[in-house]
C-alpha cells in the first residue's frame, strides 16, 4: 500500500514512512492510494467473526506486507482488548460506548495501535523518535498511556492551560518516564500551530512524528468502531445513521472510510459544539477556519479541523456527493446540558457533554421509521465529572483506571511561545 500527500507535492511513500514521519515533506496529510472494498460475504456474515478477525480484515490492506501477519494480529489483540458495546436507549437509538479502554476515551484504540506500529518499526533502530502531539483533552492521556515506556520513543504533549478537565490533565501530566507535558498559555489551536511549526523547522535536529489523528496509524484503526457496531446491529434490518461528536474529524472520517469499504451506513452526522467551521461549510460550501472557542465539550474545541481534507478527498471534492450522506450541526453549551438532562431523565443514562452533542445531532436529523440512530459516547462521564455532576445532580463513581492517576502529582512545564518548545526540543 502506498500513501500520497493531499498537497500533491511529495513522492508517494510506504505505510511505514507515513507512520514514522507523521506528515508528508510538503506538510500534507497522507492518504491511501487505493481503497479496495471488502467482500460482500464478509459484510453479510460479520457476526460469525470475532472483533480481532474483523479488525485484521479491515486494516490489513492499509498496512500491506510491512508488518508480518502474525505481528499485526498481535498488535490488534493489544489494541482492542476491551469491549465496544452498543447500549439501547430507545427502540431506534443506541449509544456506542467507546470508553472502556485504559484511559476511558475512544482515542485509546488509535494511540495503542500507532504506539505498537511505531515500536515495531523502531525496534532495530538506535535513533530515538520524538512523538509531538497537541491535545484538546483526551488525545494527550491516550497517547501518554499508549507510548509509556516505549523503547526509543519520547513523547511531548502540548495542552491548553485551563481548557482540559482535571482528570484529563492528570492523565497526561502524571506518568513521567518518557512522557513530557507542556501547559500552553493559549488555545488548542495555538498548541496545534506550535506542533505544525516544529515539523517545518529544519533547525530542530530530532526525528519528529505526530500522534494526532493526522497520523495514518492513529486515524485508520478508528474504522473498527463502526464495524463492531454494525456487527451488533445489522440484524435489526434498519438503515444505520451515525452521529459522531466531532472536533478534528478523524473519527467520523474513519467511519466514512469504513463506508467506502462496503459497510452499509446510510448517513453520517458530524455533531459539533459552537466551533462550527464544518456546519457553516455544509451551508455554503466555503471553508472558513476560525479561532477555537472554549466549551464544556473541550475535546471538540477545534476551529480548523485537520481531517476534513481527508473527507473531501473521499468524495473527490464533490460537495453534492458529500451532502448526500453527510450533515453537520452545532450546539451551544446550554443545549448540551439540556440534552444531558433529557437523556438522564427519560432514558436513565448518564452522557457526558460530547455524547450529549452526538444525541442532539440525531434529534436534529429526525430519524425515520426505517432508520436506527447510533450516537457515540467518546469518553466516560468521569472524564467530565464536575460538569456531569453539576448538570445532572448525580454522583459519578470513579473507575479503577482513573483512581490510578487522580491523586498523583501533576508535572507540566508552562510555556507561551513556540520558542519555548523549540529550546526544549533542541536541548533535550
Amino acid at each position: 500500500m502506498n500513501y500520497f500527500s493531499l498537497h500533491h507535492k511529495s513522492p508517494k511513500t510506504s505505510f511505514k514512512n507515513a507512520v514514522v514521519n507523521g506528515i508528508a515533506p510538503d506538510k500534507g496529510l497522507y492518504f491511501p492510494e487505493t481503497i479496495t472494498p471488502l467482500s460482500k460475504d464478509f459484510i453479510e456474515n460479520i457476526d460469525t467473526f470475532s472483533n480481532k478477525e474483523i479488525a485484521f480484515e479491515v486494516i490489513k490492506q492499509f498496512v500491506g506486507n510491512e508488518i508480518p501477519e502474525k505481528k499485526l494480529k498481535e498488535i490488534i489483540t493489544e489494541t482492542i482488548s476491551f469491549d465496544f458495546p452498543v447500549v439501547p436507549i430507545t427502540n431506534n437509538i443506541g449509544v456506542l460506548e467507546l470508553f472502556h479502554g485504559p484511559t476511558m476515551a475512544f482515542k485509546d484504540v488509535g494511540a495503542k495501535f500507532m504506539a505498537n506500529c511505531l515500536a515495531y518499526f523502531n525496534e532495530n533502530n538506535e535513533e530515538e523518535i520524538t512523538v509531538l502531539v497537541a491535545t484538546s483533552g483526551d488525545t494527550g492521556g491516550a497517547v501518554a498511556n499508549g507510548f509509556l515506556g516505549a523503547k526509543g520513543v519520547n513523547v511531548v504533549i502540548l495542552y491548553p492551560s485551563g481548557k482540559v478537565s482535571d482528570i484529563q490533565e492528570k492523565q497526561l501530566t502524571t506518568l513521567g518516564q518518557n512522557i513530557t507535558a507542556f501547559e500552553v498559555n493559549g488555545t488548542f489551536d495555538d498548541c496545534q500551530e506550535m506542533v505544525k511549526t516544529a515539523f517545518l523547522d529544519t533547525t530542530i535536529p530530532k526525528k519528529l512524528t505526530s500522534a494526532n489523528s493526522i497520523n495514518v496509524a492513529r486515524w485508520l484503526p478508528q474504522m473498527f468502531y463502526f464495524f463492531f457496531a454494525y456487527k451488533q446491529l445489522h440484524k435489526k434490518q434498519k438503515e444505520l445513521i451515525f452521529s459522531v461528536p466531532s472536533g478534528n474529524f478523524g473519527n467520523i472520517c474513519a467511519g466514512m472510510l469504513a463506508q467506502k469499504l462496503g459497510l452499509p451506513i446510510k448517513h453520517f452526522i458530524a455533531a459539533t459544539n459552537v466551533n462550527d467551521t464544518i456546519p457553516n461549510f455544509m451551508l455554503n460550501g466555503i471553508y472558513t477556519p476560525k479561532q477555537s472557542i472554549a466549551t464544556i465539550s473541550n475535546a471538540m474545541d477545534v476551529g480548523n479541523p485537520s481531517n476534513f481534507i481527508r473527507i473531501l478527498e473521499l468524495f473527490n471534492n464533490n460537495f453534492d456527493a458529500l451532502k448526500n450522506i453527510f450533515s453537520s450541526f452545532s450546539f451551544t453549551d446550554d443545549v448540551t446540558k439540556i440534552q444531558m438532562k433529557k437523556i438522564n431523565v427519560n432514558f436513565d443514562y448518564i452522557a457526558e457533554p460530547h455524547g450529549a452533542i452526538g444525541f442532539a445531532g440525531l434529534m436534529k436529523y429526525k430519524l425515520k421509521d426505517n432508520e436506527y440512530g447510533v450516537f457515540l459516547e467518546t469518553a466516560h462521564p468521569v472524564k467530565f465529572k464536575d460538569v456531569v455532576e453539576k448538570t445532572l445532580n448525580v454522583k459519578v463513581e470513579i473507575p479503577t483506571q482513573i483512581k490510578k492517576v487522580i491523586n498523583k502529582e501533576k508535572v507540566a512545564t508552562k510555556i507561551t511561545t513556540y520558542q519555548d518548545l523549540k529550546e526544549f526540543l533542541i536541548q533535550n
